[in-house]
């Protein structure tokens, strides 16, 4: 996939949530949470991290993954990470992973000096179009996929979620 691709598709995501501030739309609940009827198979991947390390899906088998794909210019993504760093840290144990996949265009220092100042303690990955494909191209940001620990994607946000409903989502899922 080419890079023409990934920034119409990053300009078209924030022209969505630019619009989405702009008209007034409170983003204190989820525009869309859609559980996946007959969960899928979520697609495989291959992304860098902010230090240019490959992380891959498969580094994650046999865990609960909240995929976040965020990006630092989008206030409602902002305004959930905080929610991410405390489920990260309450629920690690039992098995759960975030992971933020940052669909910026700055740099990946950029987005790491982000990541930092905002005390994220998950994973980072950078986003390519051949992710944004395999989930089914991003509609609005943040877009939210859970990932049960069998790989299967059972449900999807759209817009800003309160930590508790990502909590209901992933509390079945965990080990006990």
């Amino acid at each position: 996939m080419n890079k023409n691709k990934l920034i119409a598709t990053t300009v078209g995501i924030a022209a969505v949530t630019i619009a989405t501030v702009w008209l007034g739309e409170n983003y204190s609940v989820a525009q869309d949470a859609k559980p996946i009827e007959s969960a899928k198979p979520a697609p495989g991947w291959e992304l860098s991290d902010l230090d240019g390390k490959t992380v891959r899906s498969s580094d994650f088998k046999d865990k609960v993954v909240i995929l976040d794909f965020w990006a630092t210019w989008c206030p409602p993504c902002r305004a959930e990470i905080p929610g991410f760093v405390e489920l990260q840290k309450k629920y690690q144990a039992q098995g759960l992973r975030v992971v933020g996949v940052s669909v910026d265009q700055a740099s990946a220092e950029t987005v790491k000096a982000f990541a930092q100042k905002s005390g994220i303690n998950y994973p980072v990955v950078l986003a390519d179009t051949n992710i944004v494909d395999a989930f089914g191209g991003i509609d609005g940001l943040p877009t939210t996929f859970i990932i049960d620990a069998n790989g299967r994607i059972v449900k999807r946000h759209l817009g800003f979620t309160e930590k508790s409903d990502f909590e209901s989502d992933i509390k079945p899922l965990l080990k006990p």
